[in-house]
């Protein structure tokens, strides 16, 4: 319990504020989709919503700049993916950031032949 007053605060960080709270208790956005290996570049579009960008959304837009996927995204700013996802697709509705997906390479192998690779590994 804190008294009045008081703030929470670590001492490296400043003051300490929830995820839900940078996505004002969304849950949902645009980017509910995106694939962990997708590819984000900032678009160098200027934010033309009403209130400004906070210092999350800044910094992905500057991580963006040299192209970095979702989970890399959400590693370097140290936020949970559903927080990041809501982030950019704040962003993207925006017209900030392009999102490529990966390249999708081929056909998978059916389920015999991966039964067939497993038992072969068994057997050694």
């Amino acid at each position: 319990m804190t008294t009045r007053g008081e703030q929470w605060l670590d001492e490296h960080a400043g003051p300490i504020v929830r995820p839900y709270a940078l996505i004002r208790g969304r849950t949902r956005s645009s980017a509910d989709n995106l694939d962990l290996i997708a590819m984000v570049t900032a678009t160098g579009s200027p934010y033309t919503g009403e209130a400004g960008l906070g210092p999350e959304e800044q910094r992905i837009l500057e991580l963006a700049d040299r192209s970095m996927s979702v989970a890399d995204i959400a590693s370097e700013i140290d936020l949970p993916l559903g927080v990041v996802r809501v982030l950019l697709g704040d962003l993207q509705d925006q017209g900030m950031i392009s999102v490529r997906a990966p390249a999708h390479a081929g056909p998978r192998p059916n389920e015999r032949i991966l039964k067939e690779v497993i038992n072969g590994l068994r057997a050694l």
